[in-house]
C-alpha cells in the first residue's frame, strides 16, 4: 500500500517554464502533459495561470509573480514592525 507525503515537492523555477511552454505547445491536455511530467495537474495549471498574468494575459487585478513576491516581503516587515513596536511599548524608560 502506498502512503502519500504530506510534503510537496518543490520544483525550479526552470522546470516550471520548462513545463509550462511543453503545456501551451502540446497538442496533449494540462492533465496528460502533468502525467508525462510526473507533476500534480492543478500544480501545472496553476503554472500556466501564472504564467499567463506575468505576460499580461490575465484578468484585471490579477497579481504578477514579483508583485506577488513584493507583497510577502512588505507584509513580514510590517509583521516585524507590529512586534517591534509591542515590544517596545511594554518597555518602562526612566525619565
Amino acid at each position: 500500500m502506498s502512503q502519500k507525503s504530506n510534503t510537496s515537492k518543490r520544483y525550479t523555477a526552470e522546470f516550471k517554464r520548462d513545463a509550462v511552454a511543453l503545456a501551451l505547445s502540446s497538442d496533449k491536455t494540462v492533465t496528460e502533459v502533468a502525467r508525462d511530467l510526473g507533476v500534480s495537474p492543478e500544480g501545472l495549471r496553476n503554472w500556466v495561470k501564472q504564467a499567463k498574468i506575468d505576460r499580461g494575459e490575465g484578468p484585471t487585478g490579477a497579481l504578477t509573480t514579483a508583485e506577488r513576491e513584493e507583497l510577502a516581503r512588505l507584509r513580514r516587515k510590517a509583521r516585524e514592525q507590529e512586534a517591534t513596536i509591542e515590544v517596545l511599548g511594554k518597555v518602562r524608560f526612566p525619565l
